[in-house]
């Protein structure tokens, strides 16, 4: 049998439990559930079942349901628990604790009262999909759910339209066609996008190419399972000449031409030298 009885010391272990596969899930994580002295899940059904495959035995133990509609009156529960030197295992229902789930409150509760929270880290929705989407990793922003109302669900891609960083999204399969649709409205159709669909599960999916040739490949579909969209930044706009003077006489009126060319060329993504030279016949003008 996996996950073997052995001394836990007391504390809130947040256990990241597979996304699909069932082997996904690490032996450590087959350890503290079945080593804690409590635990707690956001399904305990989905849990309880993890935990028959892999021969993991409940035994006398309790296992509590703490999701978002009950999070208030069995936080103290589990609270009380470890006020007692227990351990406390906690795991949502797929994927690592925190990440659109409602772990958040429960881990800031617990931190607040003193007592250790440790991570048992495992499959991510996020990270699987970021490693097979093709798009640049050196920086990602996992921005959760959208909106589901569409004016509101613009407004909030249009916050995110400039972000620096490869943006990660969790949708319904029945509004990813109005997803897509605001996508390419609000950060244009030429963006590089992919949508990945049942992760680690027997029909897994990765679509890859623009917004617009994703519009066209989902047109019409009907699409289940969970989905993640995964959009590369936008690309980098070419400053032009009156905004680079613009950021130059603000940048001398308090620096050197030296130290304000060196500011706006960073600021702007451009050559110093460019810059400085520019800088050089602004302050000769000046």
């Amino acid at each position: 049998m996996t996950g073997q009885r052995q001394s836990l010391g007391p504390g809130l272990y947040f256990i990241a439990t597979p996304i699909g596969a069932a082997r996904d899930i690490t032996l450590r994580a087959l350890d503290i559930l079945a080593s804690a002295d409590l635990i707690a899940a956001e399904d305990t059904r989905s849990l309880r079942h993890l935990m028959d495959i892999h021969g993991v035995a409940l035994g006398d133990r309790s296992l509590l349901a703490y999701h978002d509609h009950n999070g208030e009156r069995v936080r103290p529960r589990i609270l009380a628990a470890l006020e007692q030197g227990k351990s406390v295992a906690y795991a949502s229902e797929a994927g690592t604790p925190l990440v659109a789930d409602p772990g958040f409150q429960l881990g800031r509760a617990v931190i607040a009262a003193g007592h250790p929270v440790i991570s048992a880290p495992g499959p991510s929705a996020v990270l699987a999909a970021l490693t097979v989407s093709g798009l640049p990793s050196d920086r990602f922003l996992f921005a959760g759910f959208a909106p589901s109302s569409g004016s509101q669900r613009r407004n909030w891609l249009k916050d995110l339209a400039s972000v620096p960083a490869t943006l990660i999204l969790y949708e319904s399969p029945k509004r990813l066609q109005a997803l897509l649709t605001d996508l390419g409205a609000v950060f244009g159709e030429e963006r590089q996008a992919a949508i990945c669909r049942e992760l680690t599960k027997k029909f897994e999916e990765v679509t890859r190419g623009t917004i617009a040739e994703l519009i066209a490949a989902y047109e019409g579909r009907t699409v289940k399972g969970e989905i993640v969209v995964v959009i590369d930044r936008a690309g980098v706009q070419a400053a032009q000449p009156a905004d680079i003077e613009a950021a130059l006489k603000e940048a001398l009126e308090c620096h050197s031409v030296k130290d304000a060319a060196a500011l706006v060329a960073e600021a702007l993504g451009l050559p110093r030298r460019q810059v400085y030279q520019t800088a050089l016949k602004l302050s000769a003008n000046g």
